[in-house]
């Protein structure tokens, strides 16, 4: 990581020499190649959004198309909503969706985000640039806005929870020279440096863009560092008839493994202790570095059809640390622990797509097609898991750290975990604009699906299966006015059983189908809304029961998700601009002998945020802009088993950003507080002793000139 993070700094160095370079000369290399037709890409990224007001999305239905003429919800964040709230996590930025909380983080080294009631950590619904990762942190300095598709993804995605899909929108190069460098200072300790540079190489088309990031802040509690350096190098060609991009981005990390807190289980509330003061060891840790690689193409064949391909490959490794808690005596205090670990963990996929996108005339319908293949291998592998011996002697009341050392025993029987799962899928979707206020729109996917997943050593299988499924989607849009339409759809999707600790066999996969109603609001320079309401319900949920003193694994369990979401994003006046989000979410368990009736876990039933962003009037001395924004979340329960609940809470953030040319070039001047207010509060929890906090308040100052 060193030597990355070195390298990050000489190219920041660079950048920093060429801004010495005189302005004159930085404008010869500014017009775009008279043979290169088609920055249509690059066109169609930048009409996505006006400042806060989203415009059109790709997810929904991997096309760029706009967003009332879509049969589901879309909520998009865009760009400068990301540079407002100096987002760096992917939770920072899904604060402004609705609908969405936390889910077990796995001690805040996963990405876990549960949607419309539904999701885990690694459920496969995390996305960059519509293709599926596995990687454990998905935001990265290369995200460039993110969407939300909500509701069953399953025709278009693939195998996944019902809830919905979330897609990081990467840069991407342009055929216009543009550069940034950035640096930043973190009232934790600590901060980082970034560089952004894009242009064209010669005049047939060719773009490049090189980005790299690196940080360094301490933890927000008592000890722990938070390190990562990313470095992303991509080309772009922009041909007559053709795009190719080629990108890759290299990510090393180092950041706490943090269980949180635990609850004290005479109060049903976190032990009342300092909130800085960790319950393990300074060894608790993730180490880890990812690869994502891409190719993308996209050629025009004639005037109305196109084709488009991607490949990727992407991969994540790692080892961790942790002092794991066990269990807690209440009146004591005292802290049951156990020394455990990760080594040789390496997830890998590879992601295939080709698809036929165009549009054909049938009397006076309209018909905008997309058909085509996808293919994907996955394997999530874990090798040594480290189990040490059960010891007491900590007190979370006085803690003392260093009496109990990392362990190095390798538990064989838990070891060499594996989850595998290869699919292949045919997919169609037809959009049919039948008159100017209505369309109908129909789509299916087929696929194949293989899946194993077991561990130990000699290996055990947990669950093994293997079979064909076919998914639909069905929605109608009515616009009666130039700026508004209604609309209703039908969806399903479905995901395998997939087991590594208890042996459960071969079971039908969970599946979900749900309706939705909403409608959409949109001015041309304006506001974005949307309201939907739904209902999902799931199927075949794996359940345990005890008969006759034997344990049974059955696919019987059912849970359901109901709710209403609300979205709004954009300008009022010249001088303010929002983005706002309500939820109501009914999310529980509809068929369990143990849990039936019982909340779902991490599921809020009332979430909202707002956050503004005022415009001062220009002057001599530069351009002022300030915000703030409030975020809420509901109580919810904490468990499956429903045996605690986390408190609701509201935080508030605030940021005053100052620019003005200088030499020819933007500087720009950013403070941001997060937790302004410095909230304690609980972000999400997996059990009693896994209760993950929110951070305290932060300050971070950042300094950037563009050129």
């Amino acid at each position: 990581m060193r030597r990355l993070a070195t390298s990050v700094f000489s190219l920041s160095s660079m950048a920093l020499a060429i801004l010495a370079l005189p302005v004159q000369a930085q404008n010869t290399t500014t017009d775009a190649p008279a043979e290169a037709v088609l920055p249509q890409v690059i066109v169609q990224e930048k009409a996505q959004e006006d400042g806060y007001q989203p415009k059109s999305a790709t997810t929904a239905t991997r096309t760029d198309a706009p967003l009332r003429d879509v049969p589901q919800a879309i909520a998009v964040v865009p760009a400068q909503v990301l540079q407002d709230q100096m987002v760096r996590s992917i939770d920072d930025a899904l604060f402004n969706v609705s609908g969405i909380t936390q889910a077990n983080t796995l001690g805040g080294t996963q990405d876990a985000v549960i949607k419309r009631g539904f999701g885990f950590n690694r459920d496969g619904s995390i996305l960059r640039d519509g293709i599926r990762t596995v990687l454990a942190r998905n935001l990265t300095f290369t995200t460039e806005r993110v969407e939300v598709l909500k509701g069953p993804s399953s025709v278009l995605y693939g195998t996944m929870d019902p809830g919905g899909v979330i897609n990081m929108v990467t840069k991407k190069p342009q055929l216009s020279f543009a550069g940034q460098v950035g640096a930043s200072v973190s009232s934790y300790g600590g901060g980082g440096a970034s560089m952004d540079l894009t242009g064209p190489l010669g005049d047939n088309g060719l773009a490049y863009r090189l980005i790299a990031d690196t940080s360094h802040v301490d933890y927000w509690r008592n000890f722990g560092k938070n390190k990562q350096t990313v470095i992303a190098p991509s080309l772009a060609w922009y041909g007559r008839d053709t795009y190719v991009r080629v990108s890759y981005e290299h990510t090393e990390y180092e950041q706490p493994f943090d269980r949180g807190t635990v609850i004290d289980s005479r109060t049903g509330k976190p032990v009342n202790t300092n909130r800085r003061e960790r319950f393990d060891e300074a060894y608790n840790r993730t180490i880890g570095d990812s690869d994502f690689f891409t190719v993308q193409a996209q050629h025009a064949l004639n005037p109305q059809w196109k084709l488009n391909t991607a490949y990727s490959y992407n991969r994540n490794r790692y080892d961790d640390y942790q002092a794991r808690p066990v269990s807690l005596n209440p009146t004591t205090g005292v802290l049951t622990r156990r020394p455990d670990g990760t080594r040789g963990a390496l997830s890998q996929q590879h992601v295939a797509q080709f698809n036929l996108q165009g549009n054909v005339q049938t009397g006076s319908i309209r018909h905008d097609i997309l058909a085509g293949f996808d293919a994907e291998d996955s394997n999530i592998y874990r090798r040594d898991l480290i189990r040490g011996s059960n010891a007491g002697g900590f007190n979370v009341h006085d803690p003392v750290y260093g009496l109990m050392p990392n362990s190095t025993n390798v538990d064989a029987a838990q070891s060499d975990q594996r989850d595998k799962i290869r699919q292949q899928a045919l997919f169609a979707q037809d959009s049919m604009r039948l008159s100017e206020q209505w369309i109908v729109q129909l789509a299916g996917r087929w696929q194949r699906y293989d899946q194993i997943a077991g561990k130990g050593r000699p290996f055990v299988v947990g669950s093994e299966s293997d079979g064909t499924q076919f998914v639909p989607r069905a929605g109608l849009v009515w616009q009666p006015g130039k700026h508004w339409s209604i609309y209703g759809s039908y969806s399903e999707s479905f995901k395998p059983q997939s087991s590594i600790g208890n042996v459960i066999g071969t079971l039908p996969p969970e599946t979900a189908k749900a309706w939705e109603l909403g409608t959409k609001w949109e001015t041309p320079a304006g506001i974005t809304a949307t309201a939907a309401l739904y209902d999902i319900k799931k199927r075949n949920v794996v359940v345990t029961e005890t008969i006759a003193g034997q344990n049974y694994a059955r696919a019987v369990g059912g849970a359901r998700s109901r709710g209403l979401e609300l979205d709004a994003a954009g300008r009022l006046g010249k001088q303010w601009q929002l983005i706002g989000t309500y939820a109501y979410t009914d999310a529980s368990v509809t068929d369990d002998p143990q849990y039936q009736g019982n909340r779902l876990a991490n599921v809020a039933r009332h979430t909202a945020s707002l956050f503004a962003a005022y415009d001062l009037p220009a002057s001599s001395a530069g351009r002022w802009r300030t915000g703030a924004g409030l975020r809420h979340v509901g109580k919810r329960a904490g468990d499956a088993a429903n045996t605690f609940e986390n408190s609701g809470y509201s935080v508030a953030d605030a940021f005053v950003s100052w620019e003005r040319p200088w030499s020819g070039r933007m500087v720009k001047l950013q403070l941001n507080v997060k937790n302004l207010f410095d909230k304690n509060y609980v972000s999400s929890s997996g059990s009693p002793i896994y209760v993950s906090l929110g951070e305290r308040r932060q300050a971070v100052l950042r300094a950037v000139v563009d050129f």
